[in-house]
């Protein structure tokens, strides 16, 4: 140890030119490094980084050596050695860390990959939280933050913490649109797809995993994944509207009859009753957090099959008791009048609750009936504009209307000569051939 020390101040002493210095200290670092095994390498490695950034040594050699030793050296050592000397190397570097920007990134980088490999998820995002990305003096591509953040959001979503990984991709939101790198683009997306099912926002996590599965650029295989995660998510979705404009988008794509939740879709989609058994069966599907339970004592996967049901028993009765809803639906009458009141309350359901006689009576929708209106409504806006153009042109209107009248009779004049000459040649062939 003493020996290597005193090389190193001695090199230091000498008045090297920085060429000089730099080959003089990596021939001493070669020489520490010819056996990983010794006990005392790690020692020796941690002098020569007291020695590197000493404040006698000049900028420029300094932080060609700290990179050296990040990027030559520190990945031939085991990963707990290997991670000690990176987090030495940044501890002494921290009070100067201003000068050193490209060396923390690279130490912190390189310990992030440790923590990763180790599946270390919390320990590799913090790592990298640290690196000066907004802070840095020199100005970074917006592709290389970008990829940062993008990691860091994947990090924490990997340990199962939305919060922290929707910071770092909000962040990465002002930046998504400068970049022309496809590869972070949809990178981008499926991070905010899985923070939209953390968040249970699952008709909108079902569009992102759906668009992600018609990226060309993905593998099929990345392809299948992400429509599996949008029938899944689809399917928790709270009943409503969107989640069955989302479930019918999903049934008519062919390749979702390949995914094991197919079946699921398929029932739910045809507003079929949805049983026990088969609830059992697609929640050996979801992943942990989607079988959280909610705030009513139900899961995620109960209420929105609660949900289903109920939307499924409006198809078919015009009314129906509580007490009798909740048979169906397997829970208490009361639970059922709450779930059916709070979905007539969101628009979810058609209908209202008759709470003297215990009663849900369902409405038919009145979609087709908003339709019909608002095609009446447009007729009647064309009447009175052809009304008001006839008002002030009178003559105009009169010889276009001529006109049309004159083109729709030898029309009708042409088909009506068409249909005869038909007959007549058919009636012709039949005498010819009698």
């Amino acid at each position: 140890m003493t020996s290597i020390a005193e090389q190193l101040q001695q090199a230091v002493n000498k008045g090297l030119s920085h060429k000089e210095l730099i080959d003089k200290f990596k021939s001493i670092l070669d020489e520490i490094t010819q056996d990983f095994k010794e006990p005392q390498t790690i020692d020796h490695l941690k002098k020569f980084l007291d020695a590197v950034v000493d404040d006698k040594i000049v900028l420029v050699a300094s932080r060609q050596l700290l990179t050296d030793v990040c990027t030559s050296y520190l990945n031939r050592l085991p990963s707990e050695q290997a991670k000690e000397v990176a987090l030495y190397a940044l501890d002494r570097i921290a009070a100067r860390a201003i000068s050193f920007e490209d060396q923390v990134g690279h130490y912190r980088t390189f310990l992030a990959d440790i923590y990763e490999r180790e599946e270390n998820w919390r320990e590799a995002a913090k790592v990298l939280c640290g690196a000066p990305l907004e802070s840095a003096q020199k100005p970074l591509s917006s592709d290389y933050k970008l990829k940062t953040y993008l990691r860091i959001a994947r990090l924490y979503l990997e340990d199962d913490d939305p919060v922290q990984a929707e910071v770092f991709i909000n962040r990465a939101s002002l930046l998504q649109n400068d970049t022309k790198d496809e590869e972070l683009q949809i990178l981008y997306r499926a991070c905010y797809a899985r923070i939209l099912d953390y968040k249970r926002k699952f008709v909108e996590a079902a569009q992102r995993y759906n668009e992600l599965s018609l990226k060309s650029v993905i593998s099929g295989e990345e392809r299948m994944r992400a429509l599996d995660n949008a029938l899944i998510c689809a399917i928790l979705a709270p009943a409503g509207p969107h989640r069955s404009r989302m479930l019918g988008t999903l049934f008519k794509d062919e390749r979702s009859q390949r995914s094991p939740a197919y079946s699921m879709l398929n029932k739910m989609y045809l507003d079929r009753i949805i049983s026990p058994h088969d609830a059992k069966q697609f929640e050996s599907l979801l992943s942990e957090h989607q079988k959280a339970t909610t705030s009513d004592g139900y899961t995620i996967l109960q209420r929105a099959v609660i949900e289903h049901n109920l939307v499924a028993v409006s198809k078919i009765y015009t009314n129906i008791t509580f007490a009798e809803l909740g048979g169906l639906l397997g829970i208490p009458s009361e639970k059922s009048e709450k779930i059916a009141s709070q979905m007539i309350s969101e628009g979810r359901l058609s209908g209202f609750v008759d709470q003297i006689e215990s009663v849900l009576h369902f409405q038919a929708s009145e979609q087709l009936a908003q339709w019909d209106r608002r095609i009446e409504s447009f007729c009647v806006q064309v009447n009175q504009l052809l009304d008001k153009i006839q008002a002030v042109h009178p003559e105009w209107c009169q010889k276009t209307m001529s006109t049309i009248e004159a083109k729709i009779n030898a029309a009708t004049n042409d088909e009506h000569d068409a249909q005869m000459t038909e007959t007549t040649s058919t009636t012709v062939k039949s005498m010819d051939i009698s």
